[in-house]
C-alpha cells in the first residue's frame, strides 16, 4: 500500500533532493521515505542506452505512483491528467526528482546517454497499465 503525505501529491511536481558534497570531492544525493519520497518503494528500475530523441512512455497507471530521477543526461516529460491538464518537466540535475501520481499519461524524451532512475510504489503489474490513449481519455 502506498502512502500519500498531503494534497501536494495529487499533482506531478519537482522535488529537490538533499545533496551533500563539494565540486572537489563529488556529491551524494539521498531519497528516503518519508522525508522526500511520498510512498514506500516497492520497485526500483532504471533505463539507459536509450537512443537520442526516442519517445518512450505512452501509457498511464491506474494505481502506481513514481518518483523519477535523471541520473545522467536530460529527460523531458509531457504529462496529462485525466481532466486534460498538461504538465511539462525537464530533468537535468540528479538532485531533482519528478513525482508522478497515478492517473497521468506520460510521454518521455531522452537525450543521448540519459539514465532514468525510477522509484515505484508498487511491484510490476501489467493490469495497472493503461496503454491506449483513448481508453485513458474515457476513464
Amino acid at each position: 500500500m502506498s502512502l500519500v503525505l498531503n494534497d501536494t501529491f495529487d499533482y506531478p511536481h519537482i522535488l529537490e533532493l538533499n545533496s551533500i558534497g563539494s565540486s572537489s570531492l563529488g556529491y551524494i544525493t539521498v531519497a528516503e521515505f518519508p522525508s522526500n519520497i511520498p510512498f514506500l518503494v516497492k520497485r526500483t528500475y532504471w533505463t539507459y542506452y536509450t537512443p537520442n530523441n526516442v519517445e518512450r512512455g505512452n501509457h498511464a497507471h491506474k494505481q502506481l505512483q513514481q518518483l523519477v530521477i535523471s541520473v545522467a543526461g536530460i529527460i523531458e516529460f509531457d504529462l496529462e491528467s485525466q481532466k486534460g491538464e498538461i504538465f511539462n518537466f525537464k530533468l537535468d540535475n540528479p538532485n531533482q526528482a519528478l513525482y508522478i501520481p497515478k492517473g497521468y499519461w506520460r510521454i518521455i524524451h531522452f537525450s543521448h546517454n540519459a539514465v532514468l532512475l525510477c522509484l515505484a510504489s508498487l511491484e510490476y503489474d501489467a493490469a495497472d497499465y493503461i496503454r491506449d490513449y483513448q481508453e485513458f481519455k474515457n476513464l
